[in-house]
């Protein structure tokens, strides 16, 4: 089997087959290539996580006992649709999942979007995650700063614009983040939600993060507070929705603690455009009213808000695959439970899809779980009606890949890679400091191949 993406999705994909008790009962030995355009696994943990959440890296724990079974193997730095194509993947696989997740911001159609000072939020989240192929500098402007938003994603962005530097220096950013934010001047972070309270798509445990950073104060204000009907179902039928209700009520009603950095939450605000000439000078948004359902409408009247950038945070997107069809309004590829589907909605022999390459980035990364265990299990009850690829064996595999001159990692490459972020990290005083470079990371690991 192969697999294409080695975040949570895909390993979680390669650990269920390697448990199938059909599979198991049948004598069918499984062999799981897991591939990844990254020199290192774990995707999403490793750079979508925000560095200042240790205990969600701790995943990595878990994925690295799978990725160290036998029965798994892992390639990294081989770019699909680069390197390789789907014909090249049958030619050497019964069967291919993708798992390639959800790597590009969702569009905001307002004017002034294409402003210098105004980001998409994956931009930023790569760059402060040292992602290899993002650019090393990034400079945070202004005093003022908007965040566009209600998720987690929006959250992390706006703690870690409002958080001193320094309290990050027991995580393992790199030196270019670093700098990066120690040179920041930001003094207030707005954040935007178009709907009201109860419809606040961050969770309790990462809502409360914003109230315990040293020189932070979060501000919630009283006028958008309204609670209709539906909303107050919400909070009946879901303990995150009363739970964060009752953060933020909490929040609203305790008098200022005059804080040296302010992190203020606006709801029932829509984006209606970025403001500017030549860079982002302000942002404006229209004010909204609940419909007694939970929705929202416009009330017509437009509020200007005076900031240097704008951080757009209202959604991920799956990039398209080569030789496979693609929902571009959604970002995923269509599929019917994990089978791939043709533009004439039929499963493509052997091609399956998990995680958010095949529902799009809802939930968070344990929910990957579940996803996989679908996708596994109509694979499973499909493996009589797979054509058998021409060409199994492994030795064949890497042959191609040295053929066509690509510079794959390897699983005892990775651990190299892994060990020399911790010696980085112990001579810093910190547990672990990431390398951010992919050529560093790729010469690392290949040296276990050539055997020095």
């Amino acid at each position: 089997m192969g697999i294409v993406g080695a975040g949570p999705a895909g390993i979680y994909a390669a650990d269920l087959l390697t448990k199938d008790e059909t599979l198991s009962a049948c004598g069918t030995s499984v062999s799981i290539d897991i591939l990844d355009k990254l020199p290192a696994p774990y995707g999403l943990v490793r750079y979508g996580v925000a560095p200042d959440h240790p205990r969600i890296k701790q995943i990595q724990g878990a994925l690295h006992k799978i990725l160290d079974k036998p029965q798994v193997t892992f390639y990294g730095n081989v770019e699909y649709g680069v390197d390789l194509k789907l014909e090249d993947l049958r030619r050497h696989y019964d069967a291919v999942v993708f798992s390639t997740g959800s790597d590009r911001d969702r569009p905001l159609d307002i004017p002034g979007v294409d402003l210098p000072g105004s980001h998409g939020a994956a931009d930023f989240v790569f760059w402060y995650d040292s992602h290899p192929d993002v650019a090393p500098s990034w400079h945070v402007e202004g005093t003022s700063v908007a965040v566009i938003g209600a998720g987690n994603v929006a959250v992390d962005v706006a703690r870690i614009l409002a958080k001193s530097a320094d309290d990050l220096l027991d995580t393992d950013i790199t030196d270019n983040v670093y700098e990066g934010l120690r040179a920041k001047q930001i003094t207030d972070v707005h954040v935007f939600a178009r709907r009201g309270i109860a419809q606040c798509k961050a969770t309790p445990m990462e809502l409360r993060e914003l109230d315990k950073q040293p020189g932070v104060e979060v501000i919630v204000y009283p006028e958008d507070f309204d609670m209709d009907e539906g909303s107050l179902k919400s909070c009946e039928e879901s303990n995150q929705v009363k739970t964060n209700v009752k953060v933020l009520q909490n929040w609203a009603i305790r008098d200022p603690r005059g804080a040296e950095r302010r992190l203020h939450l606006h709801f029932l605000h829509s984006p209606v455009e970025i403001l500017g000439e030549d860079r982002v000078t302000g942002f404006r948004t229209e004010r909204m009213e609940l419909t007694g359902d939970g929705s929202v409408r416009g009330t017509g009247e437009h509020v200007d808000h005076e900031v240097q950038a704008v951080y757009r945070a209202i959604g991920y997107l799956g990039s398209p695959l080569a030789d496979l069809p693609f929902d571009e309004d959604r970002g995923v590829v269509p599929n019917s439970g994990g089978r791939v589907l043709d533009l004439d909605e039929n499963h493509i022999d052997g091609v399956y899809a998990t995680g958010w390459i095949k529902r799009g980035p809802v939930g968070l990364i344990g929910h990957t779980k579940g996803d996989a265990l679908e996708t596994v299990t109509n694979l499973v009850a499909d493996r009589e009606s797979f054509t058998p690829a021409a060409e199994p064996d492994p030795a064949a595999f890497q042959a191609l890949l040295e053929e066509r001159g690509v510079q794959y990692t390897t699983w005892e490459g990775w651990q190299r890679i892994e060990a020399r972020e911790e010696e980085l990290g112990a001579e810093r005083g910190r547990k672990r400091l990431k390398l951010r470079s992919r050529e560093e990371q790729t010469s690392i690991a290949r040296q276990v191949q050539s055997g020095v």
